[in-house]
């Protein structure tokens, strides 16, 4: 191991839930996050038996009421944490909890993806007190990762499944109107069979593309968010449009790892694709 690899050892936390079969969530995040190099510190919202998307009968052993005893635990042994990032959060009082432990997070980076919708619509379980709590944990953030639909309930205007240009610099004014954080707005398709990323910082737009494929799986945003978080906090110079790119890549070679594969229908097989991943972090 080089010796700039032993100095930069950062410790991340990430809060959101967990599936026992399904690739998606903390299921992802831990060898993600972990395979970029970076201690990674989990705090599950709910257990599941298996995601939500394809599955039937699955089992949910909630945990919110877990949460504040957990974080008063690791403040009595003084462990800190160099990032706190939040993916799916199933109720209003998960978000107040986790906005608790943001503020006593002090100097940590925080990073939000409001994983609450998608194609124009909230997910099923929630509704517009749902976003406006979203709206506040943002907010709290210094990144937050955002596809279309959500960025527009989170900034209040209507989404289109047809834009341009004007419209995206609408969502990312709006978004940062009144607060200095960073948006990664992803699933930006300027052009047909393209897709890609832009980053939004201090003013300055930045947009990646790269081709979009004709397939899609569950589970590939959480891909994107902890590929990028581990990406990121690797990355001394804390570049997230660079972040945002690479990310984007390695979610493209899991994608491409899965294809052609019609008995894995419930996530990517991201884990063939981690060697590339590290490759990525080297350029």
């Amino acid at each position: 191991m080089r010796e700039d690899d032993c100095m930069n050892y950062p410790k991340v936390l990430t809060i959101q839930d967990v599936s026992c079969v399904g690739q998606c969530s903390l299921t992802v995040a831990l060898p993600i996050i972990s395979a970029c190099g970076v201690e990674t510190c989990i705090l599950p919202s709910a257990v599941l038996s298996t995601h939500t998307c394809g599955f039937t009968g699955f089992t949910c052993r909630d945990l919110t009421d877990d949460v504040p005893a957990i974080a008063a635990h690791w403040k009595k042994e003084g462990i800190t944490f160099d990032a706190v990032y939040t993916g799916y959060l199933g109720s209003t009082k998960q978000i107040d909890y986790v906005r608790d432990i943001m503020r006593d997070a002090a100097g940590s980076l925080k990073i939000v993806d409001p994983a609450m919708a998608d194609g124009g619509k909230l997910y099923p379980a929630f509704d517009g007190a749902y976003v406006a709590a979203m709206r506040a944990l943002y907010r709290d953030a210094d990144v937050v990762l955002p596809n279309i639909t959500e960025a527009a309930l989170l900034c209040g205007m209507d989404y289109r499944e047809t834009y341009d240009r004007a419209y995206i610099d609408e969502l990312l004014r709006r978004l940062t109107d009144g607060w200095n954080g960073t948006v990664v707005l992803t699933g930006v398709s300027y052009a047909a069979g393209k897709t890609g990323v832009v980053t939004y910082q201090n003013g300055s737009y930045h947009y990646y593309e790269h081709e979009k494929l004709p397939t899609s799986y569950h589970g590939t945003g959480d891909v994107y968010a902890s590929a990028f978080t581990g990406i990121l906090m690797r990355d001394e110079k804390r570049d997230v449009s660079r972040a945002a790119a690479l990310a984007a890549q390695f979610v493209l070679a899991c994608i491409k790892a899965t294809v052609g594969d019609d008995n894995h229908k419930y996530g990517v097989k991201f884990e063939t694709a981690l060697p590339q991943l590290w490759q990525l972090m080297q350029q």
